[in-house]
């Protein structure tokens, strides 16, 4: 019998690193296909369709994507509204999380149900955006931070994981003479990292990502975020109509390799903050959502 289950066992054990090698091999070759294809030249890519590794290095791709100072200035935005935007929905968040955490806070569950709808129903984007012109953000870096400041989702995983904080801590607290401030600040944000770097990564991503609010909200062409300018550059480089505002400078470069160099350039800064925050990721995603 002990026999047979160690066979089991090691059966199990190779079945199981096999379909982990596979899975892992799925999602990694299209990335890599994409890396090298941006390096690739325009040729050897039609001939061989998928590319691992260029016979002939070209960086025309990059070189085109780089070629004025308009992508410096779009990543220069994006960084800032992914930044600044970061810090102010973890701020808020966190704020609310926490007074919703409170059990003897009157009306929780109403604010809760109402957290909670935004989920299924929103206003839509026409009320949306009038509300956004009503505030004076039209054109401004505000409109890319405020509309999005807190998402219910992370709202209740933050607020769920404060949930989770033993109560003996907050009530020790209250007996040194530690007010609500002062138990936040000193207390429940440094027990709760793991959370506040999970939820800050998904924030990070979202801002990132900020392509709709600034087609919507931002009028400037100096103000648009990377992904606007690189959105604009595979149009321009189809050869269909674009709004090639302060991208008169461009020649139009290889369609195939420049839309790859700019998968690249739109997903590398954002992927760089994973390792960073990965040993916070799942403990503070699980953590977070063991309570209702």
């Amino acid at each position: 019998m002990v026999q047979d289950r160690t066979l089991s066992s090691r059966l199990f054990d190779i079945v199981n690193s096999t379909l982990l090698i596979i899975i892992a091999l799925v999602t990694i070759l299209p990335f890599l296909h994409v890396i090298a294809g941006s390096f690739t030249t325009v040729t050897e890519l039609a001939q061989k369709q998928f590319v691992l590794f260029p016979t002939v290095w070209s960086l025309d791709a990059y070189k085109y994507i780089f070629s004025t100072n308009t992508i410096f200035k779009a990543l220069g935005v994006s960084i800032g509204v992914t930044f600044f935007g970061t810090l102010f929905s973890m701020v808020v968040t966190a704020l609310m999380a926490y007074g919703l955490s409170r059990k003897d806070l009157d009306g929780r569950n109403l604010i809760m149900f109402a957290v909670v709808f935004t989920m299924l129903f929103s206003g839509g984007m026409i009320p949306t955006f009038l509300v956004v012109k009503s505030m004076g953000l039209i054109d401004s870096y505000g409109a890319l931070i405020i509309p999005s400041a807190i998402n219910a989702f992370n709202l209740i995983i933050m607020r769920n994981f404060f949930q989770n904080l033993p109560e003996g801590l907050e009530e020790s607290a209250k007996i040194d003479g530690a007010g609500d401030w002062k138990i936040l600040f000193r207390i429940v944000i440094p027990l709760s990292m793991p959370a506040i770097a999970t939820i800050s990564l998904f924030y990070a991503v979202t801002y990132w990502n900020t392509y709709m609010q600034a087609i919507l909200y931002m009028n400037d062409a100096d103000k648009w975020p990377i992904q606007v300018i690189l959105r604009q550059i595979v149009i321009l480089a189809s050869g269909l109509a674009a709004d090639t505002s302060g991208m008169e400078d461009f020649v139009r470069p290889p369609e195939q390799t420049v839309k790859m160099a700019v998968i690249v350039v739109a997903t590398l800064p954002i992927l760089c903050v994973y390792p960073f925050l990965q040993k916070h990721f799942a403990k503070g995603a699980l953590l977070g959502s063991i309570k209702g």
